[in-house]
């Protein structure tokens, strides 16, 4: 095999390949062979006509055709590797001589991995924003320990509160007709959640268990049923059933029952600590995100639009199978947040390509420097994650390698260290 590579584009490559006549040939055998076990050939019992007739039978092209399918695949990566190139996306391939006897000539147009062209990535100056913890936050978090450990009372007469929860029954119609999804039955509904169309639960608030209202409102202009953009609406409610929350004040005895302190002080102060040791995290994070965002804005690279479509895919798929776990599909999905396919894909194109920018820069940065990740370091970081999902080190070694991850997963540690280099030059 022969391979000439020309630059066409910036990130287009074309592949002139040219196959030995001998490996050619023994591809054609092997499709003649092939053909003449799927083919009844008058005078020859299936699998025993020769190439000749078979190529007589099945036409020159169909037996051609059969032996480039056969072999295209295995000959373009073997030019690949030579080319040493890494595309990425499918290549347009155009066959060039095609005969019996001679070389196999095609030419294969690929796009490729793009060329970084680093900038400034040592030296870094970055300000590091101090970790604070406030009064306020810490009085949220209170406030979130207090809403965990509160008694949830049914009540059996008065009026619906704000953050009441309410089981209603109710029916909706525009204009006087019912549409779809307007009516239920037993649902709970939290009384400024926001989860109905706007105007909706302060309407009930003041009604009693047992009490029919008239709720009037208006879908927003955006509403995602296009047909009820806009409407106004009706919807008969009734109240069945009322419940409210009691909490408990924040004293020394609500400290010693929710926790191992027997102070509110002494609960706050280890709250503030606990605070403040995620607001360290935060900061750190967000300084290294920092420093990586300025390596990236420092580089040049043009990244092909291949490669965002199929990292969007990737994204989907993801999105999709998070779906899938609260039973719905993206079809759904789409249907239920009144958007399109076609629109979510442009709205995780300026991720995607700004994710893919990054992942490139940081693979040209560990290139240079020479950041690699040794097998002692790799099977460390399994046995750390293996812990984590309570099995072996080599079961996940075994199901990263079946699934083809385990070149992923390294990628994705030399990231990490070539993070922590940029951060230690910065």
């Amino acid at each position: 095999m022969t391979v000439k590579m020309e630059k066409i584009e910036k990130n287009t490559v074309e592949l002139e390949v040219t196959v030995d006549a001998k490996v050619f040939s023994a591809a054609v055998t092997k499709a003649a062979k092939a053909l003449a076990n799927k083919v009844n050939i008058p005078g020859f019992r299936k699998g025993k006509a020769p190439r000749t007739m078979v190529e007589r039978y099945v036409g020159t092209a169909a037996l051609y055709n059969d032996a480039v399918d056969d072999i295209l695949g295995v000959e373009y990566m073997k030019a690949v590797n030579e080319a040493g190139i890494e595309p990425v996306d499918r290549p347009d391939v155009d066959l060039i001589q095609m005969e019996d006897g001679k070389e196999l000539i095609f030419k294969a147009k690929v796009t490729v991995k793009p060329e970084v062209e680093l900038g400034s990535y040592k030296g870094l100056e970055v300000e590091k924003t101090a970790a604070v913890v406030t009064d306020e936050e810490l009085e949220q978090e209170l406030q979130r320990k207090q809403e965990q450990h509160a008694k949830v009372l049914n009540l059996e007469e008065g009026t619906i509160q704000a953050q009441d929860t309410v089981n209603i029954d109710f029916a909706g119609s525009v204009d006087g007709v019912a549409f779809e999804g307007g009516t239920a039955e037993g649902y709970d509904l939290v009384i400024g959640s926001g989860s109905f169309i706007p105007g909706f639960e302060e309407q009930l608030i003041g009604a009693q268990i047992g009490q029919e209202v008239d709720v009037n409102v208006r879908f927003p202009d955006e509403y995602h049923v296009a047909d009820l953009q806009g409407k106004d609406a009706l919807f008969k409610v009734k109240v069945n059933k009322l419940k409210r929350k009691e909490y408990a004040p924040l004293d020394d005895e609500f400290a010693k029952d929710i926790s191992e302190f027997e102070t509110l002080d002494e609960l706050k102060a280890d709250l503030r600590d606990k605070l403040m040791t995620a607001a360290e995290q935060h900061a750190e994070m967000e300084h290294k995100n920092a420093i990586v965002a300025k390596a990236v804005e420092n580089a040049s690279v043009e990244v092909p639009e291949a490669m965002v479509n199929s990292r969007i895919d990737m994204m989907l798929d993801d999105m999709a199978q998070n779906l899938s776990y609260q039973g719905l599909d993206l079809e759904t999905y789409c249907h239920y947040t009144g958007t399109s396919m076609d629109t979510m894909r442009e709205e995780l194109r300026p991720r995607a390509s700004e994710n893919l920018k990054t992942e490139l820069v940081l693979e040209a940065i560990a290139k240079v420097e020479g950041i690699t990740v040794s097998e002692e370091e790799l099977n460390n970081e399994l046995a750390k994650l293996a812990e984590r999902y309570q099995t072996s080190p080599e079961n996940l070694k075994q199901a990263l390698m079946a699934r083809g991850d385990m070149g992923m997963y390294r990628q994705s540690l030399v990231s990490e260290k070539t993070v922590n280099f940029l951060v230690e030059q910065a």
